[in-house]
């Protein structure tokens, strides 16, 4: 993970998922009317100071537009179909070591009955010259849509399942059945 800082944007680039870069608008800006939606969202922050002495020390963001089918974490539960998802982060320094970098993530979304937090741990790796490495994972998505339906492809013997308990088949009237 990478993070550059500018006075109107802050860019989080990383390379364990197909090359992705976050942009979160710190300008001021208000949300858009209609945003187009993608793999990362929509993210705006703004940088707070903890003393008042002008030095900020974290960021605090919030992302909405976020493109579905998605899941929380790898257990593959889905977001809610409404697409209203919140997730609202705070990035910080440890304060006794400012190679340690956290981010404590809230996730609100219709799908659960109460939000979902998570206190992420990053730590800096000294290397001046980093060796970025590019990782695509296209080949492992497990995630496919048919028509409004997202389902999952199990890995262990690659059949199509449902993501969530009782979700319908998807419609097969354009295969050939097989005979009995």
């Amino acid at each position: 993970m990478e993070v550059v800082i500018t006075p109107e944007t802050t860019y989080i680039i990383t390379s364990h998922n197909n090359d992705v870069y976050r942009r979160i608008y710190t300008d001021g800006r208000d949300w858009p009317a209609d945003a187009e939606r993608t793999l990362v969202g929509y993210s705006i922050g703004r940088w707070i100071g903890e003393n008042g002495d002008g030095k900020y020390s974290t960021l605090e963001i919030e992302t909405r537009f976020l493109r579905s089918p998605r899941a929380y974490e790898v257990t593959g539960v889905p977001f809610h179909d409404d697409n209203q998802t919140v997730i609202k982060e705070r990035f910080y320094l440890d304060k006794a070591d400012y190679n340690t970098l956290y981010d404590d993530i809230v996730v609100i979304d219709h799908a659960m009955t109460r939000p979902y937090g998570k206190l992420q741990k990053v730590v800096r790796k000294p290397d001046p010259r980093p060796v970025w490495r590019l990782e695509t994972c296209p080949a492992d998505n497990v995630w496919i849509k048919i028509g409004p339906e997202a389902y999952v492809v199990n890995t262990a013997d690659g059949k199509l399942m449902p993501a969530f308990k009782d979700q319908p088949p998807p419609d097969l009237s354009y295969f050939e059945q097989p005979r009995k």
